[in-house]
């Protein structure tokens, strides 16, 4: 009798045991604030929510690259302090930056963020409209190439030079996420902040990651939207339609800084949407270059670059909505 009833105690404990350890798989799908904008992730089978452990991360990136934060790292290296150690996430984004402003010929440059600053767009909210004079004595604080890291420390030529990582943060902030979900073997994944996009896998039922682009020259053909099929790549649009200020004389200013004049006015491009299989930071950069560079530089462009797809929306000469792209909408 003794011996049935340790042979039944043993098989409870393994019952138990086996329960206890076989977690509850589901889907998951996390939002929130982060950057100034929105956040959408959603990640397919998987037995735990990560949100604290993402909020984290975000938390983690924000101290050192937000230049809204006066005590991170950036900002404290942008008002003077040498003595700042960077960490990983300032230095893959340096890194990254610094190879895509030489890829852009100096069109993808976060060293604009004096100018930034200087035209209302930045942390400063200064809303100044800057003389010719004023833009050039900007102007020699500008390049990337002024700017190096030598043992975790940021190396500047001048102390003027103000470094702001925006236009690239949003997209590194999804590559950050979709690491982490990685590395939790988690293999079907959309991560969506402020727009910009990376996916891995498929939804359930294999089906694709498709998204809805807004199509405001063929919307009554197809409800005013474009099909994306972004399974297993990125995705990040720029455009002046949103962030742009218009002055007592009429006078529009945007928000892209053309890094090569210093100024902030409207070219013929007006939005820039790129996708590729590659990190969502590069193909936030490479949009950011894109409304610098203006649609003819920017086909140009895609043409020496053909693992790149774009979505290009400009105005004609006589006042027209057009799009051009590279993309094979599916």
């Amino acid at each position: 009798m003794k011996k049935y009833n340790f042979l039944l105690y043993i098989a409870i404990i393994f019952l138990f045991s086996t329960c206890k350890n076989k977690a509850i798989v589901e889907d998951y799908t996390l939002k929130g604030f982060v950057f100034g904008t929105t956040y959408k992730i959603t990640y397919l089978k998987a037995n735990t929510n990560y949100q604290k452990s993402i909020d984290s991360l975000f938390f983690k990136m924000n101290a050192s690259l937000s230049t809204y934060l006066p005590t991170s790292d950036i900002s404290r290296i942008n008002a003077g302090d040498t003595s700042v150690i960077v960490d990983d996430f300032f230095v893959e984004v340096f890194k990254k930056s610094k190879r895509i402003f030489k890829e852009t010929n100096g069109y993808f440059d976060p060293t604009v963020g004096n100018l930034v600053n200087a035209w209302g767009f930045g942390p400063k909210r200064e809303k100044n409209n800057l003389t010719e004079d004023q833009v050039k004595a900007q102007m020699q604080f500008v390049g990337l190439d002024k700017v190096d890291i030598k043992n975790n420390k940021v190396i500047k030529e001048s102390p003027e030079i103000y470094l702001d990582f925006n236009s690239i943060a949003k997209g590194y902030g999804i590559d950050v996420v979709a690491r982490f979900l990685e590395r939790k073997n988690i293999n079907n994944y959309l991560v969506e902040i402020g727009g910009e996009i990376r996916t891995k896998g498929a939804k359930e039922n294999q089906k694709p990651w498709i998204i809805k682009l807004v199509d405001p020259i063929e919307s009554n053909a197809n409800a005013g939207f474009k099909n994306i099929n972004l399974s297993n790549k990125a995705m990040a649009t720029s455009g002046n339609y949103r962030k742009f200020r218009i002055t007592n004389d009429g006078k529009k200013y945007v928000h892209t800084i053309n890094p090569k004049t210093g100024y902030a006015l409207e070219s013929n491009l007006l939005s820039a949407s790129v996708i590729a299989n590659l990190d969502c930071a590069d193909v936030d950069a490479y949009a950011t270059a894109f409304m610098a560079m203006g649609l003819e530089k920017t086909k140009h462009f895609l043409e020496k670059n053909t693992h790149l797809e774009a979505i290009l929306l400009f105005t004609t000469s006589e006042g027209n909505l057009q799009e051009f792209s590279n993309y094979t909408y599916k």
